[in-house]
């Protein structure tokens, strides 16, 4: 998994690439910490992601969580195959998908 952050004041995209799985999934969260402190508006870029597990899931759930108290989160660019994930376990009525 590739982790890349685009900061532009208290905007953040975060790019995630390759598998969000239980293997890469604390490393992102570990990442999301401490790179959200003073983020109003949060944007996971997912065009590079080409799988997501529950674990993965479990990590966005915590991030819109706390963007939900602090700003906005919005999820762009995921191909078909996560966007089936959101749909059937009902993360597309969690997140934002664009």
């Amino acid at each position: 998994m590739t982790i890349q952050d685009d900061r532009n004041g208290s905007s953040l995209t975060v790019k995630v690439g390759g598998r969000l799985d239980t293997t890469t999934a604390p490393e992102l969260d570990t990442h999301l910490a401490s790179a959200l402190d003073g983020v109003k508006d949060l944007v996971f870029d997912f065009s590079d992601l080409e799988y997501i597990s529950s674990a993965g899931l479990r990590v966005l759930l915590a991030t819109v969580k706390r963007m939900n108290k602090q700003g906005t989160m919005v999820v762009k660019n995921a191909n078909e195959i996560v966007k089936e994930v959101f749909d059937v376990t009902g993360f597309m009525d969690i997140l934002n998908v664009q």
